[in-house]
């Protein structure tokens, strides 16, 4: 098993392949060899795709005969089990889906594959994505590869934890309260919620709550995030979400941050957050200062107005609950509890609901009156490290909060349609990683990139790799 296979990112995957210093099926090779001895304990990928070699064998071809060849040729990627794939199945982690095999692939995975990728298999989710923990009745249970006793995250945990483990280089996961960033800092890799119509959402599911849903990349490497945003971006002519302003030209990751006014807190508006997570805000904030960034400490003062999780909870379970009610009607009996905690929670009054949506577009004028004046937030990308599996809550600080607690930083984010980009910073004592996150101005992930490949420069002990 080649380390350098193995854990290379992307882009230094795509080039190798590009100049034949390595064969897309000699990394493929290589990565099913990983995939056979740890995923058992990971439980990260739960359906292999059984092309993969026919795929790497062509693409092998392509280099060969000396054929254009697109950005990411060779290189292999994994997808979200609710983001559909053509004779894959996709359960959705759901028994009520346990055999769901679509016709069509997703638009995300359909440009990624005709940039060159290969999909090596799908990964593990709670079911239906409504969880903060991946784990299903269909697959199991999705372990962190830092400590299987602590959660991969919800709901892209199989994504976070198959990049992690060294099991897949690239990913695509999901994100409607922090699916995507969660799994990224609790495995430590990073994860970008592009702006909300930036990457078409075509072929993921569930469809109900695609108003606030994003789909988007998670990799080893900002510039990896960079490449496939630039690959997967752009409407579609189906989502009617997607923007149909242009992909993001080539971003210069390396550009000077003079001049970039960054707003950074440790805890405002997200209390509690772990000491140990705030001491890494705090670092991230002084490493982005010494590279010439104007970082300024803000109380954030805009998302004190109203407890914005509470907001986002009450306008999620009105568009949500009656939904799963209908879904599992007559087959309650095989719904995840976590499911079936949401079906029993209630919808919300219709009244309470408008006073939510109220409330959540006066967050999004808000934000936009706080990003005329910054151009970037710096903020934890949860107010905890990785929690055990099964708690129901979790002590902060002394203090016990709710398993959702986890969501309180980045699920305004969502509703707000921002770019938030989450980049692994530094560790615990037990040695979990700790990302942080960049939430910048709608359609601006060129600065929220910059800013993210600043933050790798200073990550503490970057090539830490789990213990697996």
């Amino acid at each position: 098993m080649s380390d350098d296979v193995v854990w290379a990112d992307a882009t230094e995957l795509a080039c190798r392949i590009r100049s034949r210093q390595i064969s897309p099926v000699e990394v493929l090779t290589t990565l099913v060899d990983r995939i056979d001895t740890v995923n058992p304990a990971v439980n990260a990928i739960v359906v292999p795709a059984d092309d993969a070699f026919d795929r790497a064998a062509e693409a092998e071809r392509a280099v060969t005969e000396g054929r254009t060849l697109g950005p990411l040729h060779g290189v292999p990627f994994t997808i979200k089990d609710c983001i559909d794939t053509a004779g894959l199945r996709t359960t959705r982690g759901s028994l009520l889906f346990k055999d769901r095999v679509p016709d069509q692939d997703a638009t995300v995975v359909r440009r990624l594959s005709r940039a060159g990728g290969i999909m090596i298999g799908k990964t593990n989710m709670p079911e239906f994505a409504l969880d903060a923990d991946s784990s299903n009745r269909v697959f199991g249970t999705t372990n962190n590869p830092w400590n299987s006793d602590r959660s991969a995250g919800g709901s892209s945990g199989g994504e976070g934890a198959a990049i992690a483990a060294g099991l897949s280089p690239l990913g695509v996961g999901s994100d409607v309260g922090g699916s995507i960033r969660i799994p990224a800092t609790f495995n430590g890799v990073v994860g970008l919620k592009a702006t909300h119509g930036r990457i078409p959402l075509t072929g993921h599911w569930p469809d109900i709550l695609l108003a606030s849903m994003h789909v988007g990349p998670m990799a080893r490497s900002v510039r990896d995030i960079a490449l496939s945003l630039s690959v997967m971006a752009g409407a579609d002519g189906v989502d009617p979400y997607a923007s149909s302003m242009a992909p993001p030209a080539s971003i210069d990751l390396d550009a000077p941050l003079t001049g970039l006014r960054v707003a950074w807190s440790p805890e405002a508006g997200f209390a509690p957050v772990d000491r140990e997570v705030q001491a890494v805000i705090t670092a991230a904030a002084a490493h982005l200062a010494e590279l010439g960034a104007d970082v300024e400490r803000s109380e954030l003062g805009f998302l004190s107005k109203h407890d914005y999780q509470v907001e986002h909870i009450h306008a999620f379970n009105f568009e949500a609950v009656p939904a799963i009610r209908m879904l599992g009607e007559g087959r309650f009996d095989e719904l995840a509890p976590s499911t079936i905690w949401f079906a029993e929670a209630g919808a919300p009054s219709w009244e309470r609901y408008l006073k939510a949506r109220s409330r959540i577009a006066e967050l999004k004028i808000d934000t936009g009156e706080f990003f005329r004046t910054y151009h970037a937030m710096l903020a934890p990308t949860a107010p905890m490290p990785a929690f055990p599996h099964g708690r129901s809550d979790y002590p902060v600080n002394g203090r016990a909060v709710p398993k959702f607690h986890v969501t309180k930083t980045t699920s305004p984010w969502d509703y707000t349609g921002s770019p938030a980009l989450s980049v692994p910073f530094g560790w615990t004592a037990q040695g979990l990683p700790i990302g942080v996150q960049i939430v910048g101005r709608r359609f601006d992930e060129a600065t929220v990139l910059r800013l993210g490949a600043a933050l790798e420069t200073g990550a503490i002990d970057p090539n830490r790799t789990p213990p697996l």
